[in-house]
């Protein structure tokens, strides 16, 4: 097949020629031929048009090449890249929604994790997770192999860094797991989190000069606390002892994206307490992801802030989808909502209180006797704190969903 560069030169001088073949059949109008006539078959009122028309066909051309997109914005700006372990850091130009702007560690350099090991969580070796994260500086969190990594505690994450297990098989299991905790600029990408248990009572390093003494920690698969700049994307997230994403006490400017959530009762919890009004100012994107087998609830439960649930698939709940309260903004686009069959979890939603706040659903597909009961304002301009992006169709929800979760990236091949 003919390249973009080898059909470009052929379609403008197309172009060129019908522009000119016009200009010319015009001054050579037959005689027995009136000028409608001739209007009618060689006028062009507008050259540009033309010009633009092949433009436009040249980059249809484009497009049908590139046979790798999927009309997931995040996907398309880096996966068809074969080059990827090169330009690893592409990534973080991708991000949508409110965490558009966590760069993570692309201003600093490659850290190789070459041990999974965690066996001092106060002092941890060079070349583990722990030793990674804790460090002050911009760092590129990569793996040099397959690795489960078993924490003894909470892995608390300095400003500043990306976690990018592409390329790998990496699970962080069977013990605590991360903590992002008045921090900025975080990315958590390409990652299985799954069965992680409370830990805490002991100290625990945060940075190469600090160690503090931590409490019990709640044993949630992402615990972000007071933090910004937040993006968590292609992650794979099941049972743990609490949620599997928390956000409270103030985070905010935050997207979590492209995620498989499964086997787990409390899935997402966006906001501290019904009393904690610090987290009015929270703003969170929920895009892309897949809610899937054998979940509960909470798929995000929402309160005080502004939250954007736009073009994931829902196609499990054993109570409820999306909850809320205490009076959260809550912009439900281009879903897919599979209902149970049991006639009585059939509802989408559940406001946990009589503060109902402003809950609207623009676009969803709803299956199986779904519904998605509104509240509050009804006029775009009372969401516009709640919308980071630009909804696609819910028809297409099961295309740009169906590589949630962690990808299979090999060296020499897009993802």
């Amino acid at each position: 097949m003919a390249s973009r560069q080898a059909l470009q030169p052929l379609f403008l001088l197309l172009a060129v020629f019908f522009i000119k073949l016009a200009m010319v059949e015009s001054i050579r109008t037959p005689s027995n031929m009136t000028k409608a006539e001739n209007s009618d078959k060689y006028h062009v009122e507008k050259p540009e048009l033309v010009v633009q028309m092949v433009e436009r066909s040249l980059n249809n051309s484009k497009r049908k090449l590139s046979s790798c997109e999927t009309g997931n914005p995040i996907d398309d700006c880096w996966r068809c890249d074969p080059n990827w372990v090169n330009n690893r850091k592409r990534l973080a130009d991708c991000a949508i929604g409110f965490g558009k702007n966590a760069i993570g560690g692309k201003n600093g350099r490659f850290y190789i994790v070459t041990d999974p090991n965690d066996d001092d969580p106060v002092n941890p070796r060079p070349g583990t997770l722990r030793h990674a994260v804790i460090q002050t500086e911009p760092l590129w969190i990569i793996f040099q192999k397959d690795m489960v990594i078993q924490l003894k505690e909470e892995l608390i994450m300095n400003s500043y860094k990306t976690i990018d297990g592409r390329g790998a098989n990496v699970h962080i299991a069977n013990g605590a797991c991360i903590t992002i905790q008045y921090v900025t600029n975080i990315i958590i990408h390409g990652v299985h989190i799954h069965d992680c248990k409370p830990a805490g009572n002991t100290n625990v390093r945060s940075s190469p000069t600090h160690y503090g003494f931590r409490t019990k920690s709640d044993g949630d698969g992402i615990s972000i606390f007071g933090s910004s700049a937040i993006w968590v994307d292609h992650c794979s997230l099941s049972s743990c002892a609490d949620g599997l994403i928390d956000a409270i006490m103030g985070s905010t400017a935050i997207t979590i994206s492209n995620s498989f959530f499964t086997h787990h009762d409390k899935v997402m919890l966006l906001g501290h307490s019904d009393v904690y009004t610090e987290d009015v100012k929270m703003q969170v994107t929920v895009a892309f992801n897949h809610f899937g087998e054998g979940l509960v609830q909470r798929m995000p439960r929402c309160r005080h802030g502004y939250f954007h649930v736009v073009n994931n698939d829902y196609t499990h709940w054993e109570m409820y989808a999306i909850g809320g309260s205490a009076n959260p903004t809550i912009n439900s686009q281009g879903n897919r909502f599979l209902a149970p069959d049991y006639r009585f979890l059939k509802e989408v939603t559940k406001h946990q209180d009589s503060t109902e706040g402003n809950w609207r659903s623009v676009g969803d597909l709803m299956l199986n006797g779904a519904f998605f009961t509104a509240s509050g304002a009804k006029e775009s301009s009372s969401y516009a704190k709640a919308s980071s992006m630009a909804a696609r169709p819910s028809s297409i929800v099961g295309s740009i969903t169906a590589s949630s979760g962690v990808l299979t990236c090999r060296k020499g091949s897009s993802c």
